[in-house]
């Protein structure tokens, strides 16, 4: 909103949109089902802002939705590390993605060959201490692949909603845009059961409001998780003893890159 004014600038409309796309998107069903994880992941993180790695660790809630006409991903993440330097120090960090599925709204098939369904999907990103909020209205395309639960590549708008500095967070920026492949992958050796799941994604550069630009950023986060619940005869699918290897270029609109490697657990209710 224009200060003084009654006229909505391009990016408050384009906001306006990704708003009522997301609230469109919760409408559509209640859910049906849902599974629910819980992670713990130790390891050195980049300051980007001091250039220091600190010893951290990350507790996350996960939970993957099916709908009658879609399906929802949604995670948060508290962040605490041993340095006292404003830098992730009980912080937070939510992202989540509800997808309307043209197949089941339709009921149709849509797509062929490697192409299983085409989604609409609206995304919402939220961080606490740098009062960061971004819109991601955009297109799921989900493939069909050997071994693969899920393989989707997700194009989205990345619009800012922030406050900016004046409300005390991170500068505000102009929007940009993201593309995201995400995957959840089963294979068995030996009789062990592994996953590789996780994402890529990279977000096109932006300017903020003191005229800075930051160059464009990639994310990966795979992850490598063994059933180790099914290896002591426990229930399969409950317990996971992994890594997460995280690469980071540009971390947080810096030009410092981050490549590290986190231990995981993973229990699934």
């Amino acid at each position: 909103m224009r200060s003084g004014g009654g006229e909505r600038s391009h990016s408050g409309r384009r906001r306006d949109v990704a708003v009522a796309a997301l609230a469109a998107l919760v409408a559509a069903s209640a859910p049906a089902a849902a599974q629910t994880e819980f992670h713990f992941q130790f390891g050195e993180l980049l300051n980007p802002f001091s250039a220091q790695e600190e010893e951290s660790f990350v507790l996350t809630l996960q939970q993957a939705t099916q709908w009658k006409y879609g399906d929802s991903f949604f995670f948060i993440d508290y962040l605490d590390d041993r340095g006292r330097d404003g830098f992730n120090e009980r912080d937070f960090y939510a992202e989540w993605y509800p997808t309307l599925s043209l197949g089941k709204v339709t009921g149709k098939t849509v797509g062929g060959g490697p192409l299983a369904d085409v989604g609409f999907i609206a995304g919402l990103n939220a961080a606490g201490d740098a009062k960061v909020v971004k819109y991601l209205p955009g297109l799921r395309l989900a493939w069909k692949a050997p071994g693969f639960i899920f393989l989707n590549t997700d194009l989205m708008l990345y619009l800012d909603g922030s406050s900016g500095v004046g409300a005390g967070g991170a500068p505000k920026t102009d929007d940009s845009w993201t593309f995201d492949v995400n995957w959840l992958y089963l294979f068995d050796v030996g009789g062990q059961s592994f996953q590789i799941t996780g994402h890529a994604e990279y977000i096109g550069s932006v300017t903020n409001e003191f005229g800075t630009t930051y160059a464009g950023t990639i994310l990966a986060q795979p992850q490598f998780r063994w059933d180790a619940g099914k290896a002591f005869g426990g229930d399969a699918g409950k317990l996971f003893a992994g890594i997460e290897y995280q690469y980071w270029s540009n971390k947080l609109g810096t030009n410092e890159d981050e490549s590290t490697v986190q231990l995981l657990l993973a229990w699934q209710l």
